[in-house]
């Protein structure tokens, strides 16, 4: 059974379609009007081997605030629609990845529970076109509407290009062990039966 899912959301903010395909081969088509973003999901479909094609639209003359939390928003909704059940996947992941004099640790939980906890000790500035401040709140929309308990560390790095690009290539790495198929389980992997 293929996990997919093909999610729409319009606003008068923002107007944004994705086509979510878990077990894919890392091809990303994404256009969110901010590059450096576009960058960074395109290095989670890499590292975590989803193919996404999402296109927003968003009121960037005012800034990049809707655009970046509403692509949280339906990208995490799109997860949890293509899980289904979650029946057979392994649930829990956990990476560390490193670029340069950074390093990063992403844990996982898909817990039917959203929770998201984030650590990054230094001031969070523009990466081109792209409000630093706004990473935390794309990654805390994700974690909400997909219903997964995240936590998210910088252990250490200087470069904030170098950060957020580790912070998201160890979630893609944690999330890619978490959807796995569980050779030696195909049952709901949870002691109450239901995952939420």
């Amino acid at each position: 059974m293929e996990r997919t899912a093909n999610i729409t959301r319009k606003t008068k903010e923002t107007d944004i379609k994705i086509d979510l395909k878990i077990d894919g081969s890392g091809q990303g088509t994404i256009t969110s009007g901010i590059g450096f973003f576009d960058h960074l999901l395109d290095a989670f479909c890499k590292h975590g081997m989803f193919d996404l094609n999402l296109q927003a639209k968003g009121d960037l003359h005012i800034d990049g605030h809707h655009t970046v939390e509403d692509c949280g928003i339906v990208l995490g909704t799109a997860l949890k629609q293509a899980l289904g059940d979650c029946k057979g996947i392994v649930r829990f992941g956990h990476a560390f990845c490193p670029l340069d004099e950074a390093l990063s640790r992403a844990v996982v939980d898909i817990s039917g529970r959203g929770f998201f906890y984030y650590e990054c000790n230094i001031p969070m500035k523009m990466v081109g076109d792209f409000d630093g401040e706004l990473f935390v709140e794309f990654l805390r929309a994700f974690a909400v509407n997909a219903g997964i308990t995240l936590h998210v560390s910088m252990l250490y790095g200087q470069n904030l290009h170098h950060i957020f690009e580790s912070m998201i290539k160890a979630l893609a790495r944690a999330l890619r062990q978490a959807v796995a198929n569980d050779l030696l389980n195909n049952d709901i992997p949870s002691t109450k039966g239901v995952l939420v």
